[in-house]
């Protein structure tokens, strides 16, 4: 049954993408790091296909507990695996239709030029008073953070130095305004930046984050909303992508 729940979505995929009888509109619940690209791709998507896409940034995990709650979300483009996956797990997403359409990388940065070392070596010294990161709870980009920071032994030094962001949006506004001199940020949001300084985190610190899209049941009947999925996988989707610092698989 699975690998026909597959065939039937792909079939509606490329119907939706390549023949939509009408303009539609598909809300999309998106990952706070990935806003940057998913205004870039939610343009070219609509200038392919008549379709528009509507956007929300916010933290993966409040997205997901408004989709239990009944948000009409059509498509989440989450910033970790599992909660896709616990989607399809309790019937609120369409089983099959779910796939990595990022890896994201993390980032030690600071506004500061060379307070932040190319090895990291900072965590250890301490040369700040106020070090910002995601709720691990709710952003996987903030688990990611507490994952390094435990590998390398930091953390308990650390922790009376730790400010929260709901997402990384607000983390990385905390290092913007100055609240913090140093944060865990995406690349993404650095990416085409320049000055300060920043450590690209080995992968090897903390769980991949791989970054998956899933259709959710209420977008099933929505052209647009299959249609966007279909758009993710393209040459051009991927392009921005990377663009933006994200490794596609």
């Amino acid at each position: 049954m699975r690998w026909i729940s597959r065939l039937v979505f792909a079939v509606l995929a490329v119907f939706a993408y390549t023949a939509p009888a009408a303009a539609a509109r598909v809300q999309v619940a998106v990952a706070a790091n990935f806003a940057e690209p998913a205004r870039e791709i939610a343009s070219r998507f609509k200038a392919r296909t008549g379709h528009e896409a509507g956007l929300s940034f916010g933290a993966s995990g409040q997205f997901y507990a408004q989709i239990a709650n009944g948000a009409p979300f059509g498509v989440l483009l989450s910033a970790d695996r599992e909660r896709p996956e616990r989607a399809e797990a309790e019937g609120l997403a369409v089983g099959g239709s779910r796939f990595t359409y990022a890896v994201g990388r993390l980032v030690l940065f600071s506004k500061t030029p060379g307070l932040v070392d190319g090895a990291g070596a900072v965590l250890r010294s301490g040369r700040f008073q106020k070090l910002a990161m995601a709720d691990p709870k709710s952003a996987p980009y903030g688990l990611a953070a507490l994952e390094t920071m435990r590998r390398l032994g930091v953390y308990e030094a650390l922790r009376p130095k730790l400010v929260q962001g709901a997402s990384i949006t607000q983390t990385y506004h905390f290092v913007d305004t100055g609240a913090a001199e140093v944060g865990f940020v995406a690349l993404s949001q650095v990416v085409a930046g320049q000055g300060g300084s920043r450590w690209l985190v080995p992968p090897a610190n903390h769980t991949p984050i791989d970054q998956q899209a899933v259709l959710l049941k209420t977008g099933v009947a929505n052209p647009a909303a299959a249609a966007f999925m279909a758009f993710l996988k393209t040459a051009e989707a991927k392009a921005v992508i990377r663009k933006y610092g994200y490794e596609v698989p």
